[in-house]
Formats: structure tokens, sequence, C-alpha cells
């Protein structure tokens, strides 16, 4: 395509910006700050995930321990019971009664010695237990945060989502009053220059390379006809000529 209008072609510039709008809208979302907040809610966690799991674990053995030391005793305190109530019946005979009174006193002993182990595991336990309800807490309110963060992550993408579909309807009602074949052209060059396709024409530079025009090239694009396309030399971007009264329009690039 080689000629369009100059009206057609400053909607170009319109388009690009719309274009321009999208882009910048697809990079917010990849750098919103409630993105770093969701990760680092969720890097609190996980720096807090190998502490706990050893406090659940060390947690269990010691309740396991402390249910064995328990049933230690319970099991010695019931023979030395059964052992008493068969003395105290006094049907037994003297040889058996001297037997039981060692067994008792033997019993009375080792009673003792695991009533010590099961104060040792029950101090440990509830301490440890403590400690545990500590973590368990701080992990509860950091996972708390996390649900707050994501929240405010989905409403935050959300809101940029909203916009660009605005953007994107606004866009393609330009696109469709702008002739086919110049809008074919222009999301031709955009896709060859990085996204951006159509730029003004500032002073003697280019709006998209930022490069001036030697006096030549620049005397050339000056004298064409208003409806001629042209492009820069340098970049191949679609350069349009833009009216002192529309200069506004330039400024945005």
């Amino acid at each position: 395509m080689a000629n369009a209008s100059l009206a057609d072609q400053l909607q170009l510039l319109d388009l690009q910006q719309l274009d321009t709008k999208l882009t910048q809208l697809a990079h917010q979302r990849k750098v919103l700050p409630e993105l770093e907040q969701v990760a680092a809610a969720e890097g609190k966690i996980a720096d807090l995930s190998s502490a706990l799991l050893a406090s659940r674990t060390a947690a269990s053995d010691l309740k396991r321990e402390l249910t064995k030391a328990e049933a230690d005793v319970e099991q010695v305190t019931t023979r030395l019971e059964r052992d008493q109530a068969r003395l105290d019946s006094g049907s037994v005979s003297a040889k058996d009664a001297t037997a039981l009174l060692d067994e008792v006193s033997k019993l009375t002993v080792r009673r003792g010695s695991l009533e010590e182990v099961q104060l040792d595991f029950m101090e440990r336990y509830e301490a440890h237990s403590d400690a545990l309800s500590k973590l368990e807490a701080a992990n509860a309110g950091m996972e708390e945060d996390l649900i707050k963060a994501k929240e405010a992550l989905a409403a935050a993408d959300a809101a940029v989502v909203t916009e660009g579909k605005a953007v994107v309807v606004e866009r393609d009602y330009l696109a469709g009053k702008i002739p086919a074949d110049l809008v074919a052209l222009y999301n031709k060059v955009r896709a060859q220059n990085g996204g951006l396709g159509a730029v003004p024409l500032i002073a003697n530079r280019c709006g998209g390379c930022r490069l001036e025009l030697n006096p030549t090239d620049l005397a050339s694009v000056l004298s064409a006809p208003e409806d001629k396309i042209v492009r820069c030399e340098e970049c191949s971007r679609i350069l349009v000529r833009v009216p002192e009264k529309q200069s506004d329009l330039a400024k945005a690039f």
C-alpha cells in the first residue's frame, strides 16, 4: 500500500497509542506490587515450614514416649495393687507372703523410677507443646496474610484486566474506521518493530528510533504528497507527518 489519507494516517497514531497502552497493561500485570506481597507471604511460610515440621515431629515423638511411659507406670501399678490386695486378704501362706512383700518392694521402687521417666517426658512434652503452639499460631497468621495478599492481587489484577478490555473495545472500534489494508500494513510493521508500527515525525526526528533524518531524507518526506505513506529509512516504521495544530499528538511519543 502506497497511499492513505492523512486523516487515516493520523488515526494510526491513535491506534498505536491504544496498542502501546495494551502493552503497558500486560507488563503492569507482571509487575503488580501485590505479586511481591504474595511472594513475600509465601516465602515466610516456606521459611517456617521446616521448623514447624520438625516441631510437630518432635511433639509427636514425645507424645508417643509419654504414652508408653504412662502405660509402663499403669502396668506396674496394676501389678502392685494386685499383690497388695493378696497380702491384705490374708489368704496367702507365710512363704508366699514373704515373696509378695519382696515383689511389692521391688515394684514400688520400679514404679518410682518409671514415674520419674513419665514426669520427664510430661515436662518435655508440655514445654514442646507450648513452643509448637506458638509456631502454629505464627503459621496461621502467615497463612491469613497470604490469603489477604492473594485477594488483593486478584482485585488489582482484575482492575487491570477490566481496563484492558475497555481499551480493546476502543481499539477494535478505531481499527474498524481505518482502511483494512492500512491496518494490515501497520500491524505487520508493528510486529516487526517491537510493537511500534506508526510514529510521528517530530521536527526532523523519527518518533520511533529517535534518530534525526538527514537533510535529504527530511526534504523528501516533507515534499511528498500528504497521502503518501512514508517510512523511516532507519527503523522502517510508518512515519506520520503531524500537522502543527495537532502537535499534541506527537508529544505522546
